[in-house]
């Protein structure tokens, strides 16, 4: 069989999402297991609050990708809005490499630009203000001191008070900024981009400095189902995940 890679992202896996996590376990086992390269472009959490978390559901996904990591599949993971918090333990306990939030990779021959995506909406505002708060070393350092039950009540209330907020907004405003986009991609001296984050799955002709370019957009997994992006020598598709 020929090499291939596996891209996956958005998987918000939760307690409260049970089927959504046996999914991804099942996947661990059977899919990925046959994969070069698993990457994972943020959000495989719906939140993730600390490398200490010693909840089923984060004992689970470290065990499934221990297990994928010691069958000879190489990780790589890129944080997202939900799980940036994913550090230097939780990749030592996994056998995860952790990328950062902007990585050109080799797929399918051609240098790909790897990004979760939310650095991409810069049409929203009020997200990428926010964003720099939650991820500053002050925050961070505060938050991570904090017992677990109260850092598990604290980013429940961030996720209702992101739940309503983005209810309240354009549905442009959530989606990438072409000109960000194309910054982006000629920052890294590519012609094609794939990320997450805008649960909106697609592939997009583009033109970076009048060369023809893409932009690949991931899917987001539900209960009943999700995607992952199959690269080797064949080229890039989408593969469906039940």
């Amino acid at each position: 069989m020929a090499p291939e890679d596996l891209l996956i992202s958005d998987l918000h896996l939760a307690a409260e999402r049970p089927r959504t996590l046996e999914l991804f376990l099942r996947f661990a086992r059977e899919r990925a297991a046959r994969a070069r390269t698993l990457y994972v472009l943020g959000d495989l959490f719906d939140a993730w609050i600390g490398d200490d978390d010693d909840s089923a559901l984060a004992v689970a996904v470290r065990g499934a990708l221990r297990a994928l990591a010691d069958a000879g599949v190489r990780i790589r993971f890129q944080a997202g809005n939900r799980d940036f918090l994913v550090g230097e333990r939780f990749a030592a306990a996994t056998g995860v490499e952790l990328l950062p939030e902007a990585a050109v990779v080799d797929l399918a021959g051609q240098p790909t630009l790897l990004m979760h995506g939310d650095l991409l909406c810069t049409d929203d505002v009020d997200y990428q203000q926010a964003r720099r708060l939650l991820r500053s070393p002050p925050f961070v350092a505060d938050f991570l001191a904090r017992p677990i039950a109260a850092r598990l009540a604290i980013a429940a209330e961030y996720r209702r008070r992101s739940g309503e907020a983005t209810s309240l907004k354009a549905e442009d405003i959530m989606d990438v900024n072409a000109a960000a986009v194309v910054d982006a991609m000629r920052a890294h001296g590519v012609r094609r981009l794939v990320h997450g984050h805008t649960h909106r799955p697609g592939r997009h002709a583009l033109a970076v400095d009048e060369a023809p370019a893409e932009r690949i957009v991931l899917a987001q997994w539900h209960e009943d189902g999700g995607e992952c992006l199959r690269c080797d020598a064949d080229g890039i598709a989408v593969e469906p995940v039940r």
